[in-house]
């Protein structure tokens, strides 16, 4: 029997990129995946039929993760339809393009945005399934980072920000939720999604400049989180993956 068997996973942002990818990989490998989305509706429903195409188990809800009364509801949804979440890939961010050195560019709205969907989002989601994991005898949380939270450096300055916060919040997260819970952190460099479109020359050049010659693919940095979901001894990790863009 696979690991995954009996498994419900939530995955916010699954209708697209990283979460799309994690989504399908889980449900290969036998769990029963939630896509979350806000706004991506098509996106998710599409990825859940291509999952049913495949013989898995999937469905799509919609929730907007720095709400956290749609979140409860949410949770509370799934528990009713197919059981309580046992793992969750907290995966859901959004950006804002900004040059680090327009400190003008960068509004209260862009800093309440970019806090609220990145950090309190995920911090949403984790309280909110906690419950039930705990009744479902554990689980495991995987958040999404950046290496612009660890650099400082990225597509904005409160989006290098609300990533740091991000793994603050992992390490804070796994001493909170031990010994039932466990709670770490991927932190890729540059991904090929959909945030490169109109930028895929640049995408390119930047690959060249890696150790590896290339950009991750969402299919790279899911496995390292269904890795990260499976080891029993690990918790309060940050695990880079970026094909040694930091150095």
């Amino acid at each position: 029997m696979s690991y995954w068997t009996d498994r419900i996973v939530l995955i916010t942002g699954g209708g697209t990129g990283i979460g799309r990818a994690v989504a399908i990989m889980l449900a290969e490998r036998g769990a029963t995946v939630v896509l979350n989305y806000s706004r991506s509706k098509l996106d998710a429903e599409e990825a859940v039929q291509h999952i049913h195409n495949q013989g898995g188990q999937a469905l799509a809800i919609q929730a907007n993760v720095a709400r956290d009364k749609e979140v409860r509801r949410m949770v509370r949804e799934i528990a009713e339809t197919v059981g309580p979440v046992t793992d969750l890939v907290n995966s859901a961010g959004m950006t804002y393009h900004i040059p680090l050195e327009d400190l003008e560019m960068v509004t209260d709205e862009v800093w309440n945005e970019l806090l609220d969907v990145n950090v309190k989002g995920m911090f949403h989601c984790a309280r909110a399934v906690t419950e039930g994991m705990i009744h479902a005898g554990g689980g495991a949380i995987v958040n999404l980072g950046s290496i612009a939270g660890s650099t400082g450096k990225g597509s904005s300055l409160p989006y290098a920000v609300s990533k740091a916060a991000v793994h603050g919040l992992t390490l804070s997260l796994a001493h909170a939720l031990s010994p039932h819970i466990r709670v770490n952190a991927i932190i890729p460099g540059a991904v090929a999604t959909r945030w490169w479109a109109g930028n895929e020359e640049r995408m390119h050049q930047l690959g060249g400049q890696l150790l590896l010659k290339r950009i991750a693919s969402p299919e790279d940095i899911a496995h390292m989180i269904c890795a990260a979901l499976e080891q029993p001894s690990m918790t309060g990790q940050l695990i880079t993956v970026d094909g040694g863009q930091t150095l």
